[in-house]
């Protein structure tokens, strides 16, 4: 018992350094992948974001929610397609992304939150006009791309205490709804919150030079190598719209964004409070 209080008096000092950087900083945590379906992942990354809010760091945490999306039109009987990778939406299909994201999804991990010690608070991008849309061009129906982002319900819910919960849902001028890529939003509102750190849960363990081999993980990527390592087929697919967000992130002027493996549990709290860190961060050129 001796040697056990030992080591956590270590790594609770060893993470001091840390918690201090990041204390009164904004950090947002884009969720989504096995974290977001497996149970166990899925308290051990609230149970995550709870810490980080105890300890006096504002985390503002984003999610989609594509397998219950997938799931409740089945139930509904309606047709599921996919159009270069995005979820083809059409009006019927804006509307169950809308009650899925902003109803089921978002309440239920602002209600694991609570149940976990933590103070949360559900919000859409429809709330005060937050995520602000328009039609992306091609043939996607109700697939939206950010024009502005608000950020006076986030930065509210903060100043009051709460964590803001965050489904991926915009609105435009006429109170058209629009599905939202999460890793797209996570970005927008990293860039408007002018965020510290913006970490993306993902089901791979990063960014590899070989997509079969773990071993081969790029820890650190400049942003004038991103087009070098598409080139090379580094980045491609599922893989790419991840990268975008994260230059976007980083461009808008937020110090890094990570892309860490969701499968591993308390992955939030290695990638932040260690010197290793986890995955693969991207920061500016030097």
């Amino acid at each position: 018992m001796k040697d056990c209080n030992h080591i956590k008096a270590n790594v609770l000092t060893a993470a001091l350094p840390y918690i201090q950087k990041y204390y009164g900083k904004t950090v947002v945590i884009k969720y989504g992948g096995n974290a977001m379906i497996h149970p166990d992942l899925k308290k051990a990354v609230m149970s995550d974001i709870v810490l980080l809010s105890l300890v006096g760091i504002h985390v503002v945490l984003i999610h989609g929610g594509g397998p219950e999306i997938t799931d409740m039109l089945k139930r509904l009987q309606i047709p599921s397609h996919f159009v270069d990778g995005l979820r083809y939406t059409d009006k019927e299909t804006a509307e169950v992304v809308q009650m899925v994201l902003a109803g089921k999804t978002n309440k239920d991990l602002v209600g694991l939150i609570g149940q976990l010690g933590g103070k949360a608070v559900g919000l859409c991008g429809v709330d005060g006009c937050m995520i602000q849309s328009k039609k992306m061009a091609g043939d996607y129906g109700f697939v939206g791309e950010i024009t502005k982002v608000d950020t006076d319900p986030v930065t509210n819910a903060i100043k009051a205490g709460y964590i803001p919960v965050i489904a991926t849902v915009g609105t435009d001028c006429k109170g058209n709804i629009y599905n939202i890529n999460a890793d797209t939003a996570a970005a927008e509102i990293a860039a408007a919150l002018h965020a510290e750190n913006m970490i993306t849960l993902t089901d791979i363990c990063g960014l590899m030079e070989d997509v079969e081999n773990e071993n081969s993980l790029i820890s650190v990527v400049h942003m004038d190598e991103v087009e070098t390592l598409v080139q090379r087929g580094c980045i491609r697919g599922g893989m790419i719209p991840k990268v975008k967000s994260c230059q976007r992130a980083i461009e808008a002027g937020v110090k890094k964004a990570v892309m860490i493996d969701g499968r591993i549990p308390h992955a939030i709290l290695i990638e932040m409070f260690s010197d290793e860190g986890i995955g693969t961060m991207f920061v500016p050129t030097e």
